[in-house]
C-alpha cells in the first residue's frame, strides 16, 4: 500500500494537549498522549477541521510558496471560483485575474471553465444505464477519502470523471504549448491556488493514484494579501474571464449539482452531515436520487479553511457576481458522440476507487471478533461520559485502543478516581 501523503500537520511546539480537536475530528484520528496530540495518518482526511478549531494554531496546512514557482518560464495560475468570494465589493472577475498577472504569473485559466466543462460531460455520464446510482461526485477529496475508509458498498457510486481543478491543468498546459512554440513542457507549471488542505492532498497523491496534470498549490489565504496589494490600482483590466453562472456556482453547495438540469439530486455541507447522508445512502434510504453532491465544509468551497472570508458571506458575494454572467462559457470541443451518454476515455479516470479499512481489528476473522467482544465488554464498564480526558474522543474509542494495546483502562479519570479511593480504606489510612 502506497504511503499517503497529508497535508495537516502538528506542530508540537504549540500544541498544548487540550481536547478541541480530539472532539471535532470526524474520523477520530487524533489522540492526546504525553501532554499533546498525536495523528493517525491512517485515518486523518485531510478536512482541516483540526486547523479550524485549534486555538494555539498547532494544526497546519503545508503547501508551496508563491516564491517556489517564480524559477519557471511559465507559470500559469487556476485559481478556483471560491476565491472571487473572498474580495469586497468585486463586481468584476477580470480585477482578480489581472492581480494574478500581475504578481507574477504569465497565464490565468480559471477552474470554474473546467467546471463548466465537467457539468457537460456529467450530464452525459448520467445517462449511461449500466452505472451504480445515485452517483456521487467525486470534487470534494475529502469525501472521496471518507467513502474509500468506511463506505464499502459506495465505492462504485463515486464518480469517476476528473475533477474541474486536473481538466484545468491539461488545458492550461495544451494552451501553452499551442500559443508559445518556443515553450517546452518543463518550461511549464500550473499552480492550483486552494480553498482548502484537502485539495492540496488530492495533488500530492493524485486521484485514483493517477498523476495530475497541477505541479503546484498555493494557499487562498496567501494569494489574497498578495493580490489586495496590487487590486487597488485605479486601472481597468482587459476582459479576460470566460466563465459564467454554472462555473462560479460550483464554489458552493449546490452548484455543482444544479448545472446537471436534473431535479433527482441531494446536496448537503458540513462534515457531519455529510457522514449522516452517507450513511443513509449506504443503507439505501434514498432510493430515488440521480446524483449526490457533498462538500465537507460549511457551504462547500467558500467555506475551506484555507479561505479567508466568512463563507455565508462569500456565498452571497458570489451571487452578486453570478447576476452578470451568461449561463455558461464553456462547451465540450470537437465533441462528436456516439451516443447522448458517450464520455471519451481521456475524462474517465480508469482506477476505481478501492474499499481500504483502517479500523480493522484484525485480518483473522475469528480473532477480530473476540478483540470487539472485549472492547464492548470494556466500554460497558467505562463511565459512557466521553469527556476526552483520557486521550481519545469516546469511552468507546478509548475501549478499543486499550485492547490494541496503545492505552491502559486507569488512564481513565473516573476510574483512577475510584480506584484512589479504595486506596485509603484498603490501606486503613483514614
Amino acid at each position: 500500500m502506497n504511503k499517503y501523503n497529508h497535508s495537516v500537520l502538528l506542530n508540537l511546539e504549540k500544541c498544548k494537549g487540550c481536547t478541541n480537536c480530539l472532539k471535532r475530528c470526524p474520523t477520530e484520528a487524533i489522540r492526546v498522549r504525553d501532554g499533546h496530540a498525536q495523528i493517525n495518518s491512517e485515518r486523518c482526511i485531510d478536512c482541516g477541521e483540526c486547523i479550524r478549531v485549534c486555538p494555539y494554531k498547532a494544526k497546519t496546512a503545508v503547501f508551496d510558496k508563491l516564491d517556489s514557482v517564480m524559477n519557471y518560464k511559465w507559470k500559469i495560475a487556476l485559481p478556483a471560483p471560491s476565491l472571487y468570494g473572498q474580495f469586497d465589493n468585486l463586481d468584476d472577475i477580470d480585477y482578480v485575474l489581472q492581480g494574478l498577472l500581475d504578481i507574477g504569473f504569465d497565464d490565468v485559466y480559471e477552474v470554474a471553465r473546467a467546471a463548466e466543462i465537467v457539468s457537460e460531460y456529467t450530464r452525459h455520464y448520467l445517462k449511461t444505464p449500466a452505472i451504480k446510482r445515485p452517483v456521487i461526485s467525486s470534487a470534494c477529496p475529502v469525501v472521496v477519502r471518507l467513502i474509500s475508509m468506511r463506505f464499502p458498498y459506495l465505492c462504485n457510486n463515486i464518480m469517476p470523471i476528473m475533477s474541474p481543478m486536473e481538466i484545468a491543468g491539461i488545458k492550461a498546459k495544451e494552451r501553452a504549448l499551442l500559443e508559445h512554440p518556443d515553450l517546452k513542457e518543463e518550461d511549464i507549471c500550473t499552480v492550483f491556488i486552494s480553498p482548502c488542505p484537502a485539495k492540496i492532498s488530492y495533488i500530492k497523491n493524485g486521484f485514483y493514484s493517477v498523476k495530475g496534470c497541477v505541479d503546484f498549490v498555493l494557499s487562498m489565504n496567501e494569494i489574497y494579501f498578495e493580490l489586495l496589494s496590487v487590486m487597488k490600482k485605479q486601472h481597468i483590466p482587459k476582459t479576460s474571464s470566460k466563465t459564467g453562472v454554472i462555473g462560479i456556482s460550483w464554489a458552493s453547495t449546490g452548484g455543482e449539482a444544479t448545472s446537471l438540469f436534473n431535479d433527482r439530486y441531494l446536496a448537503a455541507d458540513g462534515i457531519e452531515n455529510v457522514i449522516k447522508v452517507l450513511d443513509q445512502l449506504e443503507t439505501g434510504n434514498f432510493p430515488d436520487l440521480e446524483f449526490v453532491e457533498l462538500n465537507a465544509c460549511t457551504s462547500g468551497c467558500v467555506g475551506g479553511v484555507l479561505t479567508v472570508e466568512n463563507p455565508f458571506i462569500a456565498k452571497a458575494r458570489l451571487q452578486n457576481l453570478r447576476r452578470y454572467l451568461p449561463i455558461s462559457c464553456n462547451r465540450i470541443e470537437n465533441y462528436h458522440a456516439k451516443s447522448d451518454c458517450f464520455v471519451p476515455d481521456e475524462i474517465l479516470v480508469k482506477e476505481a476507487v478501492t474499499y481500504n479499512p483502517v479500523s480493522a481489528l484484525s485480518s483473522d476473522r475469528t480473532e477480530a471478533m473476540r478483540k470487539l467482544a472485549e472492547i464492548e465488554d470494556i466500554a460497558s464498564r467505562l463511565p459512557c461520559l466521553d469527556c476526552g480526558s483520557c486521550g481519545a474522543p469516546t469511552c468507546h474509542t478509548f475501549a478499543e485502543d486499550i485492547v490494541k494495546g496503545d492505552a491502559h483502562e486507569i488512564e481513565c479519570i473516573i476510574k483512577m478516581r475510584e480506584k484512589i479511593k479504595q486506596l485509603p480504606e484498603s490501606e486503613g489510612c483514614f
